[in-house]
């Protein structure tokens, strides 16, 4: 699933330049994580960098957009046609 920002996001910009697909930018008072272009980092990293990066633990689990692996590297492929993914076996999901 997406990762969502929720409203106790400070806005300190940490996440932004760490999302290897740009899905993050700047709302009004906090980020905002673009659903269709978050991957959760499937197929760059093992883990999630705007969730490791957040001080104040602000990217989470958005439920209204549920993925599978499956359906991530498929997100990814139609993201980058031409790149290959990366730490797939070693990436797992964002806890709940």
């Amino acid at each position: 699933m997406a990762l969502k920002i929720i409203d106790q996001c400070i806005s300190c910009g940490a996440c932004e330049p760490e999302c290897p697909n740009g899905a993050i930018s700047e709302a009004a008072d906090i980020y905002v994580i673009d659903p269709d272009h978050c991957t959760e980092c499937y197929g760059f990293y093992a883990t999630q960098q705007c969730a490791d990066v957040c001080p104040v633990e602000s990217c989470v689990m958005d439920a209204d957009y549920p993925d599978t692996p499956v359906a991530l590297a498929k997100k990814f492929r139609t993201l980058y046609p031409d790149q290959e993914m990366e730490n797939t076996a070693k990436w797992h999901p964002p806890m709940l």
